[in-house]
């Protein structure tokens, strides 16, 4: 039988008041969030603004279930 896949979600906004963020730092950070797992699933312009809100997804493991329930301080 087959293991259904859990995923974990994030939510971010990403962009500046007065301007949208540079072509090096969207690449720059959209990396970071591929070396830690993340897919992007989605990005939608916030409405008068030059920010930027993406949905990220990467599978959810035993050890992100551990960190989620006994987070580090």
């Amino acid at each position: 039988m087959t293991e259904t896949v859990q995923w974990e979600y994030q939510v971010q906004t990403i962009g500046k008041a007065l301007g949208g963020p540079k072509d090096e730092e969207a690449t720059a950070f959209l990396n970071e969030l591929g070396e830690a797992g993340w897919e992007v699933i989605g990005l939608f312009p916030i409405e008068n603004s030059n920010k930027v809100r993406m949905v990220s997804k990467r599978p959810l493991t035993a050890a992100t279930r551990r960190q989620r329930s006994m987070p580090m301080v």
